[in-house]
């Protein structure tokens, strides 16, 4: 089994917090990046200090041939694929009804059509050693038929991402492949912070949704398939 992982949206954030988790549970991480060179560069080497390789690799994942580049270069450069990490995914805070049209393509393409692509694209070397993880970060509550009226296209494309992981997940299963989403709510480096929505009062901790990840990717997950692991505090509860 290749112990190696690719991590998309890695330069900061959630996706270099697991980059670093990845790499502290063993596996060598091949760090994602569009346009955040120089923070990507810190994060590679963070994995590095922690004792395991890590490789650059960018792109605009919201083109497909670009997307599948990125996992080519990711899978050659570290000798195998066994993890994929769908982090990637802009954010958008507006009315509904102000929301232009390239604005609406804009969020559904860089959170759900990313995810499409890099995963397509990784499928082959995720089958061929016969065990494989791939983890979406998805959005507490996405999936239920609720209103959202300020972050709809963004609500709308991670809806479709917890139906996409689920149809993988079934296609996937005989093929020691699982996939699972890690829904955060509000996190300590999100955008807006509701904190009197949240019953337990506080932000998820970064450290949190890494466990989240941790435990999807782990041998303890091998019977774990198409789930959604909301970190969200009791949020949509």
């Amino acid at each position: 089994m290749a112990r190696a992982a690719l991590v998309t949206g890695a330069a900061r954030g959630i996706g270099r917090a697991v980059a670093l988790g990845l790499a502290a549970r063993g596996f060598d991480v091949a760090v994602h990046y569009r346009s955040s060179r120089e923070d990507a560069r810190e994060t590679a080497r963070r994995v590095r200090r922690l004792g395991r390789r890590s490789l650059l690799v960018r792109g605009d994942l919201t083109d497909p041939e670009a997307a599948r580049a990125v996992v080519e270069r990711a899978a050659r450069g570290l000798g195998g694929l066994a993890v994929l990490v769908n982090n990637v995914g802009d954010y958008l805070y507006k009315p509904v009804e102000e929301v232009s049209p390239a604005e609406w393509r804009a969020v559904l393409d860089s959170n759900l059509n990313t995810a499409f692509y890099v995963t397509q694209a990784a499928l082959p070397h995720l089958r061929s050693g016969g065990w494989g993880r791939v983890v979406f970060l998805g959005y507490a509550g996405a999936g239920q038929t609720v209103a959202k009226p300020h972050i709809t296209p963004y609500f709308v494309a991670k809806t479709g991402v917890v139906l996409y992981a689920k149809a993988l997940a079934a296609r996937l299963a005989p093929h020691g492949v699982t996939v699972n989403v890690v829904a955060p709510g509000v996190a300590e480096n999100s955008v807006t912070q509701p904190l009197r929505e949240i019953p337990m009062g506080r932000v998820a901790y970064l450290e949190e949704l890494v466990d989240a990840v941790g435990y999807f990717v782990s041998e303890s997950a091998d019977y774990v398939t198409g789930q959604v692991l909301e970190v969200a505090g009791g949020w949509n509860l």
